[in-house]
């Protein structure tokens, strides 16, 4: 009587291995290249302006034989952005720049805005995936130097972006004053937000103001908050990267920021003050962990409306 009773108790476990085995055969082999375009439309901007299409693009990790995420992101200049707002981690490997330069090309032109994170100045390492269930990553010193001055270099002289790192800038775009401030990457506590009050205090009068970080720590998202910001703008947590299907919200988020606002469109609210939040899932993802599972790579295109 015993064969039965073990063969069925084995039973369970081998269509959970089976399971296991299928999603990630769909996460390593299918849904990485699942690349989404996600549509949103917010009523930020003054009475009688024109809309304002945004495309928030964010941590494409990009290594140089990712030609499928290339072509995709080069394809992303079709939806006529008026402005890009690039929230960092643009490289994951030391020759990641020509990828880049062929994902972003086609958007020159185009205003831009771009923030740095970790990974636009350091290789990714290999790292234990259950540690991000113990809380944030920390910094592994042995990471090899990228050079980000050749990416900035791409950034402001061939695409005609600004970079934000703890600075300010006011552009004009469809006859709207956009001010928009942000900050290096505060997962690596490399942000210095008190840098940047006295610069926006010599800019022009903003129609719209937009507020860029890599990492949505509550910390960046309160000053933001606090500084005037109508819309905030956010990378780094990959959606989780692997989540539960249909949860809404993500297993981990590598930051401090509530689990069910680390991927999409939602509000922050601090001191009475409330302002739409968008944290970008990302494009790609680290080589030493290549899968995504019920989190689509994305990039979003925000349209700007009158209030």
């Amino acid at each position: 009587m015993t064969r039965p009773l073990v063969t069925a108790a084995l039973a369970p476990l081998g269509v959970a291995g089976a399971a296991a085995v299928g999603a990630a055969a769909w996460g390593v082999g299918v849904e990485r290249y699942l690349f989404t375009v996600r549509y949103h439309a917010l009523r930020v901007l003054p009475k009688g302006a024109e809309p304002l299409r945004v495309l928030h693009v964010s941590d494409a990790h990009m290594a140089p034989w990712q030609h499928r995420k290339q072509e995709w992101m080069a394809r992303l200049a079709e939806l006529s952005p008026d402005l890009v707002v690039n929230t960092g981690d643009n490289l994951g490997h030391r020759d990641g720049l020509t990828g880049i330069r062929t994902a972003l090309s086609p958007l020159r032109g185009v205003p831009g805005l771009v923030v740095h994170g970790s990974n636009d100045y350091q290789e990714p390492a290999p790292r234990n995936p259950f540690r991000y269930f113990i809380g944030p990553s920390g910094h592994l010193p042995a990471h090899k130097h990228l050079d980000v001055d050749a990416l900035d270099r791409f950034f402001t002289d061939d695409l005609g972006w600004s970079i934000l790192d703890d600075t300010a800038v006011s552009l004009e775009i469809k006859g709207l004053r956009v001010t928009a401030f942000g900050v290096n990457d505060g997962h690596r506590g490399w942000d210095h937000p008190e840098l940047i009050p006295p610069v926006v205090e010599t800019l022009d009068t903003a129609d719209i103001t937009l507020g860029v970080m890599h990492a949505p720590y509550r910390r960046t998202l309160d000053t933001f908050t606090d500084l005037g910001a109508d819309v905030l703008l956010a990378g780094h947590t990959h959606g989780g990267q692997v989540r539960v299907p249909f949860s809404r919200n993500a297993l981990v988020s590598n930051c401090d920021i509530p689990l069910d606002q680390a991927r999409g469109l939602s509000e922050w609210t601090h001191d009475g003050r409330t302002v739409p939040l968008n944290v970008s899932a990302g494009l790609g993802h680290s080589i030493y962990a290549p899968v995504r599972f019920g989190c689509r790579p994305e990039a979003t295109l925000l349209t700007l409306l009158p209030r």
